[in-house]
């Protein structure tokens, strides 16, 4: 099972590591990527999604929606 919010970004299995990032990032709040204190938080909302990604590739999921 993938993470729901991974599953909100969109991206197909084929997608690069890069492009995952990026919408991470703009699928998080404004404010939420300006505030310096929650760097490490941001951080590990992005490897999460990548983490969720690979996984994703790695069971060959099709994709939905």
């Amino acid at each position: 099972m993938t993470d729901p919010t991974y599953r909100r970004l969109g991206l197909p299995p084929t997608a690069s590591r890069l492009a995952v990032v990026r919408a991470a990032v703009r699928a998080l709040h404004p404010d939420t990527r300006a505030v310096c204190s929650l760097r490490l938080a941001r951080k590990r909302f992005y490897r999460q999604m990548l983490c969720a990604h690979a996984a994703r590739q790695a069971a060959g999921d099709t994709p939905t929606g």
